[in-house]
């Protein structure tokens, strides 16, 4: 039995995603969007505050979590149409963007491209063009792990066959132990090799040094845009966090219009499973202050 709730599902393309969802109809979206290898389970903990202030609804990306596998390769554009079509299917308009990871790279697209779409952006350990693989990662021993996960052959045996991203990225990224019950739930997902094939191409897809140079490319305009947006941002970051360290997000956030950075303290990839209080406080302060503003209340 999979300690986990079955998630409602809406037909996106030629599959199916699956969702939470909480909170009033009418209020204001606030989208989650996870990263790898995990699913909106990743949320669960932060959901329920948000839910006071906001309608949420976080998708499982096509081919993690509840949602369907279709015969596709998962590159990020892949990711980008599907998110997509589940933003029409849900009738969503505007949102309030929280992302992690790949998650973060889906939100800098989306916004981009529909900047009237974003009514505010909180995001942690986020994806970005990086010049050298020294840019990547504060661990020399993750930029190691993630080289041989983007060599033909060695990454499909160590992701496909030995399921590394959730044995072992997953939990070595997390500053406390995860439960016997919270590692079945992100096992599920990927019982087999060819399940795992989404959580491969993820990392064969981090803009670094200029390959892959689709992506890069996109990712670099998406942060260009990024830099000149004026809607409110949180920018959250842990201790000693592991893309993003607390010094990197400091001189991040100044290159920004109106974005916080808020420390949440010890944490590494996955913040949300050690400090979901501490996001959760964040997530509604950015969209109570907004929302204030917005309607003419004072904060």
């Amino acid at each position: 039995m999979i300690p986990d709730v079955t998630l409602p599902r809406r037909a996106v393309l030629d599959t199916t995603m699956a969702y939470r969802e909480a909170g009033l109809v009418g209020a204001p979206v606030a989208l989650f969007l996870h990263g790898n290898p995990t699913s909106s389970y990743i949320w669960r903990n932060i959901i329920p505050h948000v839910a006071n202030v906001a309608h949420c609804i976080a998708p499982d990306l096509v081919g993690f979590g509840q949602s369907g596998k279709p015969d596709i390769a998962y590159r990020f554009a892949d990711h980008v149409r599907y998110l997509d079509a589940f933003i029409n299917a849900c009738g969503i308009t505007s949102a309030y963007l929280i992302a992690q990871d790949w998650g973060t790279a889906l939100a800098f697209e989306l916004a981009a491209r529909r900047p009237e779409f974003v009514r505010g952006l909180a995001f942690m350990e986020f994806i970005r063009p990086m010049p050298s693989w020294e840019d990547f990662h504060q661990l020399a021993a993750a930029r190691e792990i993630f080289q041989k996960f983007r060599t033909p052959g060695l990454g499909e045996t160590m992701i496909l066959e030995g399921n590394a991203f959730v044995e072992r990225i997953l939990p070595g990224s997390v500053k406390r132990q995860l439960t016997d019950e919270e590692m079945a739930v992100y096992r599920a997902p990927f019982p087999t090799p060819e399940t795992r094939r989404p959580t491969w191409r993820l990392p064969n897809e981090l803009p670094i040094a200029g390959e892959p140079a689709d992506v890069w490319s996109t990712l670099e305009a998406a942060h260009g845009a990024l830099r000149n947006s004026d809607y409110p941002k949180t920018l959250f970051v842990g201790d000693p966090g592991a893309l993003v360290s607390p010094a990197f997000a400091e001189t991040f956030a100044s290159t920004l219009r109106h974005c916080r950075v808020a420390h949440v303290g010890a944490g590494a990839h996955y913040l949300q499973e050690d400090q979901p209080d501490a996001i959760a406080h964040g997530v509604v302060e950015l969209i109570s202050d907004t929302e204030n503003r917005t309607s003419g209340v004072a904060a």
